[in-house]
């Protein structure tokens, strides 16, 4: 156990000989220096664009929050859509004393699926006497009516609808070449 002792203390010698040495060495203490200085340097800018990088990943996550929290109603919405169009041809039938009541029932249904989807920003896009917009309405014929303008829609054919700012399905429209 001593001899290990000694060698020990032997060895912390040396090597408290040899930092005494490296420290009195002016040259080997700047190149130190500008080592530290080069490795904070590093360690600073990779922090930093660390920092930049989770700022950019917490703005981007609040933007999809924020999308995915106005466009949440787009699923149920565009299921929504068809059932909606039967009900306006169920609408359009000749209403007789027979089905007045029937009618009725259908028209106020059809009415509170409209306010419904009205709540969760649903509106339609209008359509007939607008000038086409390839954004909001798809053009499945033309017709030539003088009395029209040209790229003036003459008739819907299927309606569009709109969730907030974003097109859930395109006016199918006649327009006026």
């Amino acid at each position: 156990d001593q001899q290990d002792e000694a060698q020990t203390a032997e060895v912390d010698e040396s090597e408290a000989a040899e930092m005494k040495e490296e420290t009195h060495d002016p040259e080997a203490l700047l190149k130190e220096i500008e080592q530290l200085k080069a490795e904070k340097q590093q360690i600073y800018d990779r922090m930093i664009r660390l920092q930049a990088e989770f700022d950019n990943f917490k703005k981007r996550t609040q933007r999809e929050r924020i999308a995915e929290r106005k466009y949440q109603a787009q699923d149920l919405v565009t299921e929504l859509l068809p059932a909606l169009d039967n009900f306006e041809r169920a609408l359009q039938v000749e209403v007789t004393d027979a089905t007045k009541s029937i009618m009725e029932g259908i028209t106020m249904v059809y009415n509170q699926i409209k306010e419904a989807l009205k709540s969760q920003g649903v509106e339609e896009i209008k359509t007939v006497g607008q000038e086409f917009d390839p954004n909001l309405h798809h053009a499945v014929m033309q017709v030539e009516e003088e009395d029209k303008q040209s790229n003036e829609i003459v008739e819907e054919l299927q309606k569009g609808y709109l969730l907030k700012d974003r097109v859930i399905r395109p006016a199918m429209v006649k327009v006026n070449k």
